[in-house]
């Protein structure tokens, strides 16, 4: 089986329903996982926006994700560990966890990846994480990489 990530609610490719997004709840999709490279210790996730005016933008950096799970919960608590042990970092809001899609207005559809990385190990990170301190402690630990995509305007 191939190494897939789904977001319930978003077709890859597809609009990116308005409860996700700034202009409604605001609360992280349901995440559904498939196909996970054997030798998985932990999985990390990062949502990110390419075509924002500042160049690349993040919206989600969360990772300990345990690799027998095959669902991440939506409405995932804006907290440094959640329930689930997951670990979250600071998105480019400056704050930690999930924040949606919010373009400006008039600026057209944007892009939104939702990438998941499959480790070999779990990532040392001994302070509030950022996407580039995680992507520096997953380097070299990288099994293998799922992504879907979403668009979003205001």
């Amino acid at each position: 089986m191939i190494f897939a990530v789904k977001i319930r609610g978003i077709e890859q490719g597809q609009e990116i329903p308005v409860e996700f997004t700034c202009d409604g709840k605001n609360g992280s999709p349901e995440i559904l996982l498939e196909g996970i490279p054997s030798g998985t210790k932990s999985l990390a996730l990062i949502v990110e926006d390419p075509d924002a005016p500042v160049g690349l933008f993040v919206h989600w950096v969360i990772y300990g994700i345990n690799p027998e799970v095959s669902k991440i919960e939506g409405n995932i608590e804006k907290s440094s560990r959640t329930r689930e042990g997951f670990l979250q970092g600071k998105n480019d809001f400056g704050k930690i966890g999930y924040d949606g899609p919010c373009p400006p207005r008039g600026h057209g559809f944007h892009r939104y990846y939702f990438k998941v990385y499959a480790l070999n190990s779990s990532p040392v990170i001994y302070e509030l994480p950022d996407r580039k301190k995680l992507l520096g402690a997953m380097a070299g630990k990288i099994l293998g990489q799922a992504e879907s995509m979403g668009r979003y305007k205001r």
